[in-house]
């Protein structure tokens, strides 16, 4: 793996997409002063549990097999067939607060492809959350089209596609809908930039109507490099429009790392909402890939009062085991950043 040196655009750059850009400061979101509660609000990413909820074989197995096209119109269709776990995503909210006293969750849309719309559903998974007594913060959406793709028609295809989780998120009392900036990684940095940016306005229009934030989180190619995801949210230039930081996902090419802390770091001004990816823990539990310390202290520092997703991603430990880890080193790296 080489070391990293950023392939980012300046400031000035995207300040010529002639998209209006506003200053770090502008963005105060949850980051607007030092945090003082006295512990973490801590979160349960779905994520956490996808081995639990699809079962023995993952959808993303099936990817090999039939297509990413196929796959997807199938899932839409009738998703039960690849739910093979022991969890019902149904039973979300009441297994967080049940198994790790957890209050708060955020869901994952390919647990719910074919539910979006299914207000019966709906209401019964709102139900369930209420009578735990969980929030439901955000939705995390995937595989509804790049918001950044070159082609308009194609672009508007995707925000379209989006507005029925905001329409989900908004009757579930969450405050945002986490997507990707994702365009064609073969144009050149500033065009991907600007497309991405007209993307996430178009999806800002339909979110503030409903009070839904439209958050975007580092998941991969150019978003990884955090200089380059802060530019575009910053050529935005709405509050509804910011980031979630994870800890984990800075991984820009199979070449290039953007080095985690740093990226953290120039999330956080816009954060609302913070993903706490872990994978292993040593013998004293903490994480072996991520100064959790270091990371902890960075987003008190940064003021950020919300909520912390415990996202575990390993098999090192049991899904149960691992949530259970994070949670407690979440906890311990708190109470020692002061």
């Amino acid at each position: 793996m080489k070391s990293f040196t950023s392939p980012s655009l300046s400031r000035r750059a995207f300040v010529n997409l002639g998209v209006a850009g506003l200053s770090v400061s502008a963005f105060g979101g949850c980051a607007s002063k030092l945090a003082s509660q006295p512990g973490p609000k801590i979160s349960l990413a779905q994520w956490s549990l996808h081995r639990a909820l699809w079962g023995p074989k993952p959808f993303y197995e099936f990817l090999g097999e039939i297509g990413s096209d196929e796959l997807s119109a199938k899932m839409r269709s009738n998703l039960s067939p690849f739910l093979n776990g022991t969890l019902d995503p149904l039973e979300f909210a009441t297994y967080a607060r049940r198994e790790f006293n957890i209050d708060a969750v955020e869901y994952v849309s390919t647990f719910y492809y074919d539910k979006a719309t299914n207000q019966p559903y709906l209401n019964s998974l709102k139900g369930r959350a209420d009578d735990a007594g969980v929030k439901s913060l955000l939705i995390m959406v995937d595989f509804e089209g790049d918001l950044g793709a070159p082609d308009e028609a194609t672009r508007l295809v995707a925000v379209e596609n989006h507005k029925k989780w905001i329409d989900a998120a908004s009757f579930l009392g969450c405050h945002s809908l986490r997507v990707n900036a994702a365009s064609d990684q073969s144009l050149p940095l500033v065009e991907q930039a600007s497309l991405a940016a007209d993307g996430l306005s178009k999806l800002a229009d339909i979110g503030e109507a409903s009070g839904i934030n439209i958050i975007v989180e580092n998941h991969g190619g150019p978003s990884s490099d955090a200089a380059w995801l802060a530019g575009v949210i910053e050529s935005v230039g709405r509050e509804s429009v910011g980031t979630l930081p994870d800890f984990g996902n800075f991984k820009v090419d199979h070449e290039t790392t953007y080095p985690y802390l740093q990226g953290v770091k120039e999330l956080l001004p816009y954060a609302k909402a913070v993903s706490a990816k872990s994978f292993s823990f040593d013998e004293d539990g903490a994480e072996e890939n991520y100064d959790y310390y270091a990371l902890i202290k960075a987003v008190r520092e940064a003021g950020y009062d919300g909520y912390i997703g415990v996202e575990y991603e390993g098999g090192q430990l049991s899904e149960v085991d691992g949530i259970r880890a994070t949670k407690a080193l979440i906890e311990r790296a708190w109470s020692n950043a002061v």
